[in-house]
């Protein structure tokens, strides 16, 4: 039994106790645990108006509040996001509103898919970008090839000096695919962390949640088993998985393989799996056109926004809606 099954059965009890947190409530219009429902007010751009789009598909945003951290920036918050496929390419964005509207960094992508002498895959993507307080740096992870995270850090959100790589499938045993990263800070007691990493790991041909922990944001440890598994939400697939905290204690939330995004409470100590159901349920219309995921947030003049990637795999946009 591994550390995280020994924390589950001190928390939920063993057998039918923890059986019975698997089990999935009836969906409900709000959104569970107290959080927003939000509602979708428009694109940050025009993305048939890109100079780079590659693929015409967008994906993964990561919205971040630079004024407070950086003097000069383009705009008051800057917008990641990412084509998916070959060549993909970490782009940037930025805006004085999250309500936007967003211009296009003139000299995307920032990060290739070739970055000599590191490294040159077919495709980089996914990107997540962590503000270190402590070093005064924006860390940015990302994805390429799917089996392998690396990281880059930059002084001013634009301008990257490539780190290397904190996340492969030789890390955590058993799986065929680690992508999708994000980190958050985040301390569970015991471990001696400040941050954790959520990402997708493939085993046994499924996407499901694992997790990670390091002091530093660098140098990771990884716990073998998932953390969130999909079919208690009648899914076969999740991913993107983003960590909120409210009511005392710590949530994931995540997109399923149907197109509706889902809640499970982890618990500060990361040793809960209590399925709440879903938190936010796709259009049936555009741009969603039944697929929403890979949320990312932000709170601009007290109100909260969401990010998401919209609309079916290759055929995806970046998304905007505000909490009512």
């Amino acid at each position: 039994m591994n550390r995280r099954q020994l924390l589950k059965g001190a928390a939920l009890g063993t057998g039918a106790a923890a059986i019975g947190a698997l089990q999935l409530p009836s969906p409900a219009s709000a959104a569970p645990a107290g959080f927003p429902t939000y509602q979708y007010i428009g694109v940050p751009f025009d993305k048939a108006a890109l100079r780079y789009n590659p693929t015409n598909e967008l994906i993964f945003p990561c919205i971040r509040g630079v004024y407070d951290k950086i003097s000069g920036g383009l705009g008051r918050y800057y917008l990641y996001y990412a084509p998916h496929e070959k060549p993909g390419g970490i782009c940037l964005a930025y805006g004085n509103s999250l309500g936007g509207p967003f211009t296009e960094y003139a000299a995307n992508p920032i990060i290739s898919n070739t970055w000599s002498p590191y490294y040159s895959v077919s495709h980089v993507s996914s990107p997540y970008v962590l503000w270190s307080a402590s070093n005064n740096k924006f860390y940015c992870y990302f994805h390429g090839e799917n089996n392998t995270t690396r990281m880059a850090w930059s002084t001013d959100g634009i301008n990257y000096t490539y780190f290397g790589v904190v996340l492969s499938t030789s890390m955590v045993p058993g799986t065929t695919e680690t992508s999708y990263a994000r980190v958050f800070e985040h301390t569970v007691t015991g471990l001696g962390n400040k941050y954790v990493m959520l990402f997708m790991g493939v085993t046994s041909g499924t996407r499901k949640i694992f997790w990670g922990w390091s002091s530093d944001a660098k140098s990771w440890q990884f716990d073998p088993t998932p953390l969130v598994y999909p079919t208690p939400d009648g899914q076969t697939d999740i991913s993107g998985a983003h960590l909120l905290k409210r009511n005392g204690t710590a949530y994931v939330v995540y997109h399923g393989n149907g197109g509706d995004m889902y809640l499970t409470e982890v618990g500060n100590a990361f040793d809960r799996e209590v399925h709440l159901g879903a938190f936010h349920h796709a259009l049936t219309g555009a741009p969603d056109n039944g697929r929403s995921a890979a949320p990312s947030f932000g709170t601009d003049g007290g109100v909260e926004y969401m990010f998401y990637e919209a609309g079916p795999r290759l055929q995806a946009t970046i998304a905007v809606a505000r909490a009512i």
